[in-house]
């Protein structure tokens, strides 16, 4: 029995829609979005938004939920829930050993179309391909199928919104070369992504971190079958499979081949550069509406109004893809070359300084200029201090201070209006009164010290002559003759 395709069986899929006989032909009515100030970057790190297709928004009980009491593989365990879905969920963990983090996706064994079974699949099959994650490990581990794969970094939507909800024309060039260059990759293996959106592009992690990575692989589909030599057939009235935002005008209504998944990159592509899409916020009764008012909206627009502002080459791109036949094999080398040729002739650096490195950087070092300026502050504050106290040290060296009268009791003189009031320096002899007292600093006994080592010093030679004179004086004691 053939495989069921993807699509098959999921009636509860947000992005699939039945009949479109009740939709209006009038023209579709576009409400103005909110813009919602962009968001920090979460620190995720992982595939947060894997599945997002099916996400809701969870409740407090929901988040509170305790994680599943597995270990998989038998050396990793699970820390958090970074994504949640109707038929799968994905967990951040870490290896046991090495405490090494990864991502897992779980999916329960009992359902009736199991997706992930398939998508470790292609996953395999995709193996080694720059851009790809790898996958460490699949298995069906009691009640989950489980599949482990290298941990990754922000996808592009968290990246937009922290850039503002706009990316440069430098940031989105290089984003192009690389997203166009994963879309060749998955279409050498003879298979569609369907699903060409920004949750689908990740950025890497430490080496990797200027490296983009495309996931979510369970729309995928294979178009080219190598043991018969035939590509898949052209067929209409199909139902809409992938995001109705990002998706092609055929897809609405027909069978997707690779020129809708290189249409998908050109909405992509305008999106990094405005920030949203022409259609997004139109309004409908039903779902089924909404996504036909979507279409008609794409098919209508002209490609000069839809890419007005940008440079040429994104209309040369977008009227490329749509002039392709089902089956036609695509020039991804002329595609390539319309934004590399472009990235050229506006000087840009490739140096992978991406908008959200700069910000990071220039955040970066505005702390590092606070924190300087503070502790600039801080030696001003400690010199001062130091100043304060060698002060205080020089005047404790004075012989006879005020503290010192006080404590003898003795009246304190008067100073005259005329009479010179600077101190005078330790180190010069001044002759001391009868009654002042002696200093107790080091400077004053080392020199009491020293001086009392001169008057003895005269005595103690005095002494010494005199011991030796009377050594010479005295007779030499009288000694018996030897016995004969």
């Amino acid at each position: 029995m053939a495989e069921p395709e993807p699509e098959e069986g999921r009636a509860k899929d947000e992005r699939r829609w039945q009949g479109r006989s009740d939709a209006h032909q009038s023209k579709p009515q576009v409400r103005k979005e909110r813009r919602h100030p962009p968001q920090p970057n979460q620190p995720h790190g992982g595939l947060p938004h894997d599945d997002r297709r099916f996400m809701e928004t969870r409740s407090c009980t929901e988040a509170e939920q305790s994680l599943p009491e597995i270990i998989v593989a038998g050396k990793y365990r699970l820390l958090k829930r970074i994504g949640n879905g109707s038929f799968g969920e994905l967990f951040q963990a870490e290896s046991l050993k090495y405490h090494e983090k990864v991502a897992i996706k779980l999916e329960s064994s009992t359902v009736k179309y199991p997706l992930l079974p398939r998508e470790a699949r292609i996953y395999g099959i995709l193996q080694g391909g720059l851009g790809i994650p790898h996958v460490r490990h699949f298995a069906t581990e009691g009640a989950y199928n489980v599949m482990v794969m290298d941990l990754l970094g922000p996808t592009l939507e968290d990246l937009l919104n922290l850039c503002s909800r706009s990316f440069s024309m430098k940031t989105t060039l290089v984003l192009a070369d690389q997203i166009l260059a994963r879309v060749e990759l998955l279409h050498r293996k003879c298979f569609i992504h369907r699903d060409i959106k920004p949750d689908n592009f990740l950025m890497g992690l430490n080496r990797h971190q200027t490296q983009v990575y495309m996931i979510d692989f369970g729309l995928a589909k294979k178009f080219y079958s190598l043991r018969s030599q035939k590509h898949i057939g052209y067929t209409e009235n199909r139902d809409l499979v992938g995001t109705a935002r990002y998706a092609s005008v055929r897809a609405h209504y027909a069978e997707q081949s690779r020129r809708d998944d290189l249409e998908s990159v050109g909405y992509l592509l305008l999106y990094f550069q405005r920030g949203r899409l022409p259609w997004q916020g139109i309004r409908a009764q039903s779902q089924a509406q909404k996504y036909e008012k979507i279409a008609e909206y794409k098919s209508n627009i002209p490609l000069q109004q839809l890419c007005s502002g940008l440079p040429i080459e994104f209309f040369m791109y977008l009227k490329y893809c749509r002039k392709l036949h089902f089956a036609e094999k695509p020039d991804y080398v002329y595609l390539q070359q319309l934004f590399k040729v472009l990235f050229r002739n506006q000087y840009k650096l490739a140096d992978f300084l991406f908008d959200w490195v700069v910000l990071k950087r220039g955040s970066e070092e505005q702390q590092a200029e606070q924190k300087g300026t503070e502790r600039g502050r801080g030696g001003k504050r400690h010199r001062l201090v130091q100043k304060e106290r060698h002060r205080s040290k020089d005047k404790g060296r004075n012989c006879y201070t005020q503290r010192d009268r006080k404590k003898s009791g003795e009246n304190l003189p008067e100073i005259e209006p005329n009479e010179c009031t600077n101190e005078v320096a330790p180190n010069e002899d001044q002759p001391r009164k009868k009654n002042d007292k002696a200093c107790s600093c080091s400077y004053h006994l080392q020199k009491m010290r020293l001086q009392d080592r001169d008057k003895m010093a005269p005595l103690m030679t005095e002494r010494r002559i005199l011991a030796e004179e009377q050594e010479q004086e005295q007779p030499e004691s009288h000694q018996m003759p030897p016995c004969l």
